[in-house]
C-alpha cells in the first residue's frame, strides 16, 4: 500500500497526518483503512499520552472519495462497515486533537468532531455539503453537529452547504481554538504536549466522562463522574500527583 498516512511517534506524543494532497486528504477506504491501524496501533503504545491528527495547510480532509461512493452500491457500503471506522476513532483510550488548516469538509468534518479537541486554522473551513450530492452525512455529521453547535446553525450547515469560517466554528462550540493560519499544526502539538503533561490514568477517565456527558442525562452524568473519580483516586499516578504537590515538584506520571 501506498503511504496515505504518515505517523511520527516523539513520545510523549505523536503525530499523524493525512498524504493524499492531490486530492485534498479524499478519505478513501484504502486511507481510511491505513489511518485506523495507525491510530489504534499508537493507542496501544504506552509511551504514548496524546495523538495530533491533521492534514496539510490546504486541506485537513475534504471529504469522502466521491469516485469510490460513486461505483459503490449500499449493499457494498453496509458490508465494508465503511463508517465504523469513525466509530474506532472516536473509541480510541488516548486522547487525539485534530490540527485542522483549510477545507474540513464531509467526512473529513466527521473525522475532526470524532477528536477530543480540535484546534482550527485562520484558514480552516468546516461543512457538510452532502445534500449537494443527494445523499446525507453518515458517519456523524448530524449527530454530532446538532450536539456541538445547536439545531440551528447544525440545519444550516447540513441542509443549506454553509460553511462556517473558524472564528464561527469557535463561537458556535464547534472547535477548541483559533490560531495563526501558520501555526496549524505547531499549536495543535503544543496542546497535545500539555495533555500529555497530566496524569495519564486521569486523562483517559476524564475523556471518558466528557464524553458520557453528550450521551446521557445530568444526574447519570454525575453519577458516572463520581465513580470514575474514585476509580482514578485509586492509581498510583493520584498518589504521585497529589504527594508531588505537596512537595512542590513535577509529578512522574507513570500511567498506572
Amino acid at each position: 500500500m501506498s503511504e496515505l498516512v504518515l505517523a511520527e511517534r516523539e513520545p510523549p506524543i505523536a503525530t499523524v497526518l493525512l498524504n493524499r494532497p492531490k486530492q485534498l486528504n479524499a478519505l478513501s477506504d484504502e486511507l481510511m483503512e491505513q489511518l485506523v491501524a495507525a491510530l489504534e496501533e499508537l493507542d496501544r503504545d504506552e509511551d504514548v499520552r496524546c495523538i495530533v491528527l491533521g492534514g496539510s495547510e490546504r486541506a485537513f480532509a475534504a471529504g469522502a472519495d466521491i469516485g469510490e461512493l460513486a461505483r459503490a452500491s449500499a449493499v457494498e457500503l453496509y458490508y465494508a462497515r465503511r463508517v465504523e471506522r469513525w466509530d474506532a476513532i472516536r473509541n480510541l483510550w488516548t486522547p487525539l486533537v485534530a490540527a485542522v488548516s483549510g477545507f474540513c469538509l464531509g467526512g473529513g468534518c466527521e473525522l475532526a468532531l470524532s477528536c477530543d479537541i480540535v484546534v482550527a486554522s485562520e484558514s480552516a473551513r468546516f461543512g457538510q455539503p452532502e445534500t449537494g450530492l443527494g445523499i446525507i452525512p453518515g458517519a456523524g455529521g448530524t449527530q454530532r453537529w446538532a450536539r456541538a453547535v445547536g439545531k440551528a446553525v447544525a440545519m444550516d450547515v447540513v441542509l443549506s452547504g454553509r460553511l462556517l469560517t473558524a472564528r464561527e466554528a469557535l463561537a458556535a462550540g464547534l472547535v477548541s481554538r483559533v490560531v495563526a493560519r501558520e501555526a496549524w499544526l505547531e499549536e495543535a502539538e503544543r496542546v497535545a504536549h500539555d495533555v500529555a503533561s497530566k496524569g495519564p490514568v486521569a486523562t483517559r477517565l476524564a475523556k471518558e466522562a466528557v464524553d458520557r456527558a453528550w450521551e446521557t442525562t445530568l444526574q447519570l452524568g454525575l453519577e458516572y463522574e463520581r465513580r470514575l473519580l474514585y476509580l482514578a483516586f485509586a492509581s498510583e499516578d493520584a498518589r504521585e500527583g497529589l504527594q508531588a504537590f505537596v512537595d512542590k515538584r513535577a509529578p512522574d506520571f507513570k500511567a498506572r
